[in-house]
């Protein structure tokens, strides 16, 4: 009996996972992706290079913070020659790796561009045909620019022409406040260039709970140049060397000049010049692929996963998605629609998020119960010098069951795992209260708010 042959296009976190456990499982898999290196946005021009920026951020951050503890430093000379070439480094390393991992399974990888020809076979950029039994759609999204904001000057840049860093311009212009301007704009602010901040919306993060998003605002309000919420661009031109920007808000009007622009306004899925329209495969009206909860598009030898799909545009989600369409076409049903999905968005402090949110139990209708810890009280954010966090939980009434979680603090991606696998497990708020944590730690955190539940926080009196 022949193995079954698999062909992935796109070669980012969903891709080469899927195309990893395929080969793992015996298929025979080719793997296809426009450019000649694995990684995809997430590693090249994404998750990997923004959060090597964001650490560099943090690490300057903190060394004009320790003044305050009695450590002084000088300003830091930045590099940025050798600030790029180390960011470059790490991702052609990581690169590499995944090279080496596609080659020890045995996966067929191909440079080009991928267009089906009908339900069972593509043509590589107008030559090689690739036949196959199913087939994985993981080709992501792209940047959106606005009409408005496409006027050909360099100056105006995408995400991925911010994490180029060629320069660091004096003055820059971020449209859009979230989690991609936000984060950027850290960048940007930490490496001396002032940061000016417009989102139509009446806060940042749009969606996220409130009372997370207000620390996160708090802090990084003094750090931007300033933030205009309500606040609309009207037009941008190039004016002289740089940029005029006409605003209009609640309290801002008029004319501005800035040195650079990022646009950060949402991506796009890449799933226009596929040849989708030779199949039975389906696009919803803003082109996101129509999928199943195993991920199967309307065409039944043909699968979809990661930005291209509708939801939350995640590395993570993209991955584990394609694990379960791997699963789906081995048939084992694996029901992905139920899983819950973390989200970190990587300021400082950063906000992290699982399961159900407080706007969305409000939105629904859903009856909870909220236990909030400020990480004032806790020893380890004191020791830290970082009191400006919190870790809350959702709690359903009756069962006292764990339904979401939301952290804002320093490493509160990192803290959110134990959030994730308490909503995924179905653990009770006395599940946690009961865990014995480690002191002093952040993780800490996660107790005493379930403890506040209780009303037996050690730290954290509340009536």
């Amino acid at each position: 009996m022949s193995q079954q042959k698999l062909l992935i296009i796109g070669a980012g976190p969903g891709g080469y996972a899927s195309a990893f456990l395929a080969a793992d499982k015996g298929l025979d898999v080719t793997l296809i992706d426009s450019s000649p290196d694995l990684g995809g946005v997430c590693l090249h021009r994404g998750c990997i290079p923004s959060k090597a920026l964001l650490h560099l951020a943090r690490l300057i951050a903190e060394t004009r913070e320790a003044k305050k503890w009695g450590l002084s430093f000088g300003e830091p000379d930045i590099d940025l020659l050798a600030l790029r070439e180390w960011k470059d480094q790490t991702i052609s390393k990581m690169a590499r790796g995944l090279s080496t991992l596609c080659k020890q399974r045995g996966i067929r990888f191909i440079s080009g561009h991928a267009v089906f020809q009908d339900s069972h076979s593509v043509v590589v950029s107008g030559n090689d045909v690739v036949k196959f039994d199913k087939a994985i759609i993981a080709v992501g999204s792209r940047p959106v620019l606005p009409g408005q904001f496409d006027i050909g000057s360099p100056l105006v840049m995408d995400s991925t022409g911010a994490l180029q860093l060629e320069t660091i311009p004096k003055s820059v212009l971020i449209v859009g406040g979230g989690y991609i301007g936000l984060e950027l704009g850290s960048v940007y602010s930490a490496f001396g260039a002032k940061v000016t901040l417009v989102e139509m919306a009446g806060s940042l993060l749009t969606g996220v709970d409130a009372d997370l998003v207000r620390i996160l605002h708090f802090r990084i309000k003094n750090q931007f140049e300033a933030i205009h919420l309500n606040t609309k661009v009207d037009s941008l031109r190039a004016s002289g060397n740089g940029l005029r920007a006409a605003l209009s808000g609640d309290n801002v009007s008029g004319d501005f000049d800035f040195d650079a622009a990022l646009v950060a306004v949402g991506r796009s899925p890449n799933s226009n010049g596929l040849g989708l329209m030779n199949t039975q495969v389906k696009t919803d009206a803003n082109g996101f692929v129509i999928i199943d909860n195993d991920e199967k598009t309307d065409d039944p030898s043909i699968y979809a996963i990661g930005d291209v799909t509708e939801g939350p545009m995640l590395a993570h989600k993209a991955s584990h998605q394609g694990r379960s369409a791997v699963e789906s076409i081995c048939g084992v049903n694996t029901n992905f629609a139920s899983r819950t999905i973390p989200a970190v968005v990587f300021t400082d402090p950063e906000i992290a998020w699982c399961g159900l949110t407080e706007n969305e139990a409000n939105e629904q209708g859903v009856k909870i119960n909220i236990a909030k810890f400020p990480w004032g009280a806790s020893g380890r954010a004191a020791t830290l010098g970082r009191n400006d966090g919190q870790t809350k939980l959702v709690i359903e009434p009756d069962t006292e069951r764990v339904l979401g979680v939301g952290i804002v603090g320093p490493g509160a991606g990192e803290l959110i795992a134990e959030g994730l696998l308490a909503v995924e497990l179905g653990a009770s708020a006395k599940d946690l209260s009961m865990a014995i944590h480690p002191h002093p730690t952040l993780s800490e955190t996660i107790m005493e708010a379930a403890d506040v539940f209780f009303g037996s926080s050690a730290h954290f009196y509340k009536r």
